[in-house]
């Protein structure tokens, strides 16, 4: 089962309730995603740290629920 868009931008700003979410169906299916995200949780933290706390955010729905996420993710300027 797919997830929307909408819970998915949910679950990241529970997670995440300074960011700033910005989510689109790349393909139209519900299945694959491009998210960019920016928080100021991110600043002082590597881009692989970045996405692992969205990947966190995700509570273990990456690969399931949600097949594929492409990730943008940095701290305001």
């Amino acid at each position: 089962m797919a997830m929307d868009a909408g819970e998915i931008e949910t679950m990241i700003k529970e997670a995440l309730p300074d960011a700033r979410v910005t989510i689109r169906d790349l393909a139209g299916d519900g299945d694959h995603y491009a998210a960019e995200v920016v928080s100021a949780e991110f600043a002082g933290k590597s881009r692989v740290q970045q996405h692992q706390m969205v990947y966190q955010a995700l509570q273990g729905k990456m690969g399931g629920q949600l097949h594929a996420l492409a990730l943008q993710t940095s701290a305001p300027q």
